[in-house]
């Protein structure tokens, strides 16, 4: 069942509800919409699955209903760059559930999206679980990711747009992937101003202060390489998450959390964000934290 919802800017977003009537729902804003031909070429090269919200969903629906929407997908085609705020994207979240007609739900969330998992966590008591990958919940690189997309958004302003829109979602895809002194930005300044604003909105959040308030059963994850260090020209600033991940494990299992550290050649941010890679994590996960409560 697909539905176009309208979220709070005004945009349009298609969402989607499948899987057994009466199962556990799993909120899957990762669910990116399928690509083929010469751009899922191009998107396997750099190491991402051209069919990646499809075999989230294929892997998922047989014992969870899955509410699947691409929102990063929708925000670079429909950019929000003074608004995409913790609290705007929350109300974006809790309205499409609420047009679907879902009550309660897990989420899981990859990068910023695991970031916006953690701020509906604590804004609402809905939520059943908690997956994060690839971005820790203790100690968030916030400042640094300010800094970058900061950087980021300067050099969109100062360089033409991309040619081809579709271009953005590849670019963007493989960061450790990318020479990050050499890089230009493909992405045009709305795009990249809606993230700085997110970054600033969160200028003043400290995760250690809202543990506390999280309840549910929940997951942290990243890759075991999962650590880009960025140039200059993007602030040079480093961010690591798998080593906040493993610096702060014993701390998060004391708070409540589940980490798991993936291991594995080239297991870097790219390559732990793939549904071979996340489901075999995810779904036992979820049947022992989630069916078992049902």
């Amino acid at each position: 069942m697909d539905k176009m919802i309208r979220l709070l800017d005004g945009s349009q977003l298609k969402a989607g509800l499948t899987g057994p009537s009466g199962a556990p729902v799993l909120m899957l804003p990762v669910a990116k919409e399928s690509v083929y031909g010469q751009e899922a070429d191009h998107l396997r090269q750099w190491g991402v699955d051209p069919e990646l919200g499809e075999h989230f969903i294929a892997g998922l629906r047989d014992k969870f209903q899955v509410l699947y929407f691409d929102y990063e997908g929708h925000r670079l085609r429909q950019p929000n760059p003074l608004d995409l705020t913790a609290s705007s994207i929350t109300e974006d979240f809790l309205t499409i559930a609420g047009e679907m007609n879902v009550s309660k739900f897990s989420y899981y969330g990859y990068s910023w999206l695991a970031l916006a998992g953690l701020q509906l966590a604590i804004r609402t008591d809905r939520l059943e679980s908690l997956l994060m990958g690839g971005f820790p919940p203790l100690d968030g690189p916030y400042a640094e990711m300010l800094i970058v997309t900061n950087h980021t958004y300067m050099m969109a302003l100062s360089q033409p747009a991309p040619a081809d829109p579709a271009e953005t979602e590849q670019k963007t895809a493989a960061p450790e992937a990318t020479d990050w002194d050499n890089i230009q930005i493909q992405m045009v300044p709305e795009q990249t101003r809606q993230f700085v604003t997110l970054y600033e909105s969160l200028a003043d959040f400290r995760d250690r202060d809202i543990q506390h308030l999280l309840r549910m059963p929940r997951l942290a994850f990243a890759g075991e390489q999962d650590k880009i260090v960025y140039g200059d020209n993007f602030g040079g600033v480093t961010v690591d998450i798998a080593g906040k991940l493993v610096d702060h494990q014993s701390r998060l299992e004391q708070l409540g959390w589940d980490v798991a550290i993936l291991k594995g050649s080239g297991m870097d941010h790219t390559k732990a964000m793939q549904p071979e890679t996340v489901l075999p994590v995810l779904r036992p996960w979820l049947i022992r934290n989630v069916l078992r409560e049902s």
